[in-house]
């Protein structure tokens, strides 16, 4: 699979297979996508083991890299669904950029596209790419990463403020 080059500004400079991206720390689009029901609880995943990185580490509902360069958002509500098993219609609510070391010798330098929706059932997900599941209040969460932050990825912990701070 390949992901999609940028600049600082999410201009497409090219294609790049994805490890050789995240072994170079390539700036590449991804997007984010936050889940809550109507008790403002995030649903958050644990990470497949067999993840190329950060496998078994907590995150958000579900990431991913879109694979073109046109409707991302379609893309987010696309993988949301294959991955979670959650139809729901999703909203950008921000991009940023990150650079951060994974395990692997992997490095992550995303513009990361930040997307929102609503869902109360519990989700379906795919036992490949999710070893488990479960929502959490805002409040414990920003405890536990306070007290456990290596059980959560890094592009959870830098943008959960933000995401916060856009749904209240």
């Amino acid at each position: 699979m390949d992901v999609i080059i940028v600049d600082k500004d999410d201009r497409i400079i090219c294609n790049e297979e994805k490890i050789k991206a995240h072994k170079e720390g390539m700036l590449h689009r991804a997007f984010s996508i936050f889940i809550f029901n109507s008790k403002k609880e995030l649903l958050l995943q644990k990470r497949g083991l067999k993840k190329y990185h950060s496998g078994g580490k907590w995150s958000n509902t579900c990431c991913s890299h879109p694979e073109q360069e046109e409707n991302i958002k379609e893309q987010a509500e696309e993988r949301l669904k294959k991955e979670m098993g959650i139809s729901t219609e999703l909203k950008e609510i921000f991009s940023f950029v990150y650079k951060t070391k994974v395990d692997n010798n992997l490095t992550e330098h995303e513009y990361d596209h930040v997307f929102l929706g609503y869902y109360n059932n519990d989700p379906k997900p795919d036992k490949n790419e999710v070893d488990n599941w479960k929502w959490m209040d805002i409040e414990k969460l920003e405890q536990d990463i306070k007290n456990n932050p290596d059980k959560y990825t890094p592009w959870l912990k830098i943008c959960l403020d933000k995401v916060i701070e856009k749904i209240n």
